[in-house]
C-alpha cells in the first residue's frame, strides 16, 4: 500500500463521537473464546478522563501539534494506546504488520489530521463505570500495576543499554490489557474473579478465570494481539520459543515484579524475582533490590540512574 493510499485510508476513517447512551455490560460469560474475541474486536474502548482532556485540548490547536505531542498523551493511557496501536495496524498489509510498533512511528504512518479525525471525542472510562464502583476501584489498581511495570522494563532496558528501550516499556504498559477490556465490559465478573483470589490466594488465576468466565484471559489476550495485529514483542512475552531474549526477558520481569509487590514488598515471591532481574542485569541481589527500591518511587526517580546495580564485567 503507498502512502498516499494509507493516509486516504486513515482520511476515509468517520470519527468516533462517544454515543450518549449508557454503557451497557456483559452480566454471564460468552460461550467459547471465538465468541469473546468477536465481543471485543466490536467493543467501543473508552479511555482515561484526562487522555480525553488532552485529545480535546491539542485538538483544538491542531496546527501546532506534532507527533511527539501526541505521543506523550497517548503513552500515558494504556487504552489509548491500544487503540491506536491496532488502528494503525490496520492501515498496513499484513506482511508489514510489525514495521510499526511505537505511537510515534504509527502517528506518522496516519498522520497528524487524519489521526484527529479519526480519533473523535473520546468517551471515558469514569462516565463508562459511572455505577460500577468496585469495578472503577479494580481497574485503577490494574492501571496502577500497569504503569509500574512500565518503570520496571523501562528501567531494566536502560540499564542494558537495550536499543528498543521504547518498544520494551510499551509491551509492559500493554501486557494486561485483556483483563482492563474485561473491567471494562464484564464489571461483575471481574469483580468476582478478584472477590475469589483474595478468598483464597492458593487459587491459580486460570481457575478461577476458567470457572467464572469460561476462558483463561491469557488466551483472549494472544487472540486479539494476534487479530489486532499488535506489536511483535507483545506477542512474544507470551512464547516459550521468544523466553530467553533479553527484551522479552525485561518485559516479563517487570511484568512479575509490578504483580508480586503490587500490595507491598513482602510477597514470598519477590526474593525469586529480584535473583532474577539481578541476572538480568548482571549486578548483586543487595544491589538490584536497592535500584528496584528507587524506580518504584518518583520522588528518588532522579538518583535511580546513579543507583543502578553494578555491573560485574
Amino acid at each position: 500500500m503507498t502512502d498516499d493510499a494509507l493516509q486516504s485510508a486513515a482520511d476515509a476513517a468517520a470519527p468516533l463521537v462517544p454515543p450518549p447512551r449508557p454503557a451497557t455490560y456483559l452480566k454471564a460469560a460468552l460461550p467459547h473464546i471465538g465468541a469473546w474475541t468477536h465481543y471485543f474486536l466490536n467493543a467501543e474502548i473508552p479511555v482515561l478522563a484526562s487522555t480525553a482532556q488532552a485529545l480535546e485540548e491539542l485538538r483544538a490547536k491542531e496546527d501546532d501539534v506534532d507527533a511527539n505531542m501526541l505521543t506523550a498523551m497517548i503513552q500515558a493511557d494504556p487504552l489509548m494506546t491500544l487503540k491506536v496501536l491496532s488502528f494503525a495496524a490496520g492501515l498496513r498489509k499484513p506482511s508489514h504488520a510489525t514495521q510499526t510498533e511505537s505511537i510515534t512511528t504509527s502517528l506518522v504512518l496516519m498522520g497528524i489530521s487524519p489521526f484527529f479525525r479519526h480519533f473523535g471525542p473520546q468517551r471515558t472510562v469514569e462516565h463508562w463505570l459511572a455505577d460500577q464502583e468496585q469495578a472503577r476501584d479494580g481497574l485503577q489498581q490494574l492501571l496502577r500495576r500497569a504503569e509500574r511495570a512500565g518503570q520496571f522494563a523501562l528501567a531494566f532496558a536502560v540499564h542494558r543499554g537495550d536499543t528498543d528501550a521504547t518498544i520494551i516499556h510499551q509491551a509492559a504498559f500493554l501486557n494486561d490489557f485483556a483483563e482492563m477490556l474485561i473491567w471494562i465490559h464484564a464489571p461483575t465478573l471481574a469483580v468476582q474473579i478478584r472477590d475469589a483470589q483474595a478468598a483464597d490466594s492458593t487459587l491459580r488465576s486460570s481457575v478461577i478465570q476458567k470457572d467464572v468466565l469460561g476462558i483463561e484471559i491469557a488466551d483472549l489476550r494472544q487472540a486479539l494481539m494476534k487479530l489486532w495485529r499488535l506489536p511483535e514483542l507483545l506477542i512474544n512475552i507470551s512464547d516459550d520459543r521468544h523466553a530467553e531474549r533479553s527484551n522479552v526477558k525485561c518485559v516479563v520481569l517487570a511484568v512479575r515484579l509490578a504483580r508480586h509487590t503490587a500490595v507491598d514488598w513482602d510477597n514470598a515471591a519477590i526474593p525469586d524475582d529480584v535473583e532474577d532481574i539481578s541476572r538480568l542485569l548482571n549486578g548483586s541481589p543487595r544491589a538490584t533490590l536497592g535500584f528496584l527500591h528507587k524506580i518504584d518511587h518518583p520522588i528518588l526517580e532522579a538518583a535511580s540512574l546513579a543507583g543502578a546495580p553494578e555491573r560485574n564485567d
